[in-house]
């Protein structure tokens, strides 16, 4: 399925291309690409889809496999299933995480990952556990907090603040951040300059 958008300065085309669990049947890295990933219900399909990057068709909560989605014809989208799923079995829990680590660790033309977090809680312990096994491995990613309309502006910005002190207990400095509402587009614009810049320097 193709999706055009005949707004200036964004996505023009969004084309699925392919999904799989097995990194080996990605398709061949010779484009720059960029994967969205977070926790059950962190807005993440939202946050693709609707008014939001790429109008991309999907169902909140349904990821399971590894999606590519090509776009522009230049670079692609890649959706990936959450982690610290609640309503899936332990069993496939675990499968979820290992070929999401195999892809993470594996692909060689992924840009950057951005870890979706929902803006209203407190610093959850599998977030930063995962984004300290991210830096650990050395894979570039960027935070997007999620679901900035329910909460007042100055609620948002205090709880981005407790995450960034809680990050700086162990990193040197705060990994690049945005905040986002897929309700208002909040974000959209902000995240797709960072991709391009990242395009255009690489």
């Amino acid at each position: 399925m193709v999706k055009k958008s005949k707004k200036k300065g964004v996505i023009r085309q969004a084309r699925f291309v392919i999904s799989n669990t097995d990194v080996s049947k990605c398709p061949r890295p010779d484009r720059p690409e960029y994967a969205f990933i977070g926790r059950s219900n962190v807005g993440k399909s939202s946050l693709i889809n609707n008014k939001s990057l790429a109008k991309i068709s999907g169902k909140p909560g349904k990821t399971r496999l590894i999606n590519h989605f090509m776009i522009d014809e230049s670079w692609y989208l890649v959706d990936l299933p959450g982690y610290g799923y609640a309503r899936v079995s332990k069993t496939d829990r675990k499968k979820f995480e290992q070929f999401i680590r195999k892809y993470l660790l594996k692909r060689e033309n992924l840009y950057c990952l951005f870890v979706l977090i929902d803006v209203r809680h407190e610093p959850q312990l599998n977030d930063l556990g995962f984004m300290e096994w991210l830096g650990i491995n050395s894979i570039p990613f960027a935070i997007v907090f999620t679901k900035s309309d329910k909460l007042k502006p100055e609620e948002v910005a205090a709880n981005v603040e407790k995450y960034k002190l809680k990050m700086l207990e162990n990193w040197e400095e705060m990994p690049p951040y945005f905040i986002s509402s897929s309700v208002n587009a909040t974000g959209r614009e902000e995240i797709l300059s960072y991709i391009r810049e990242i395009n255009i320097k690489e």
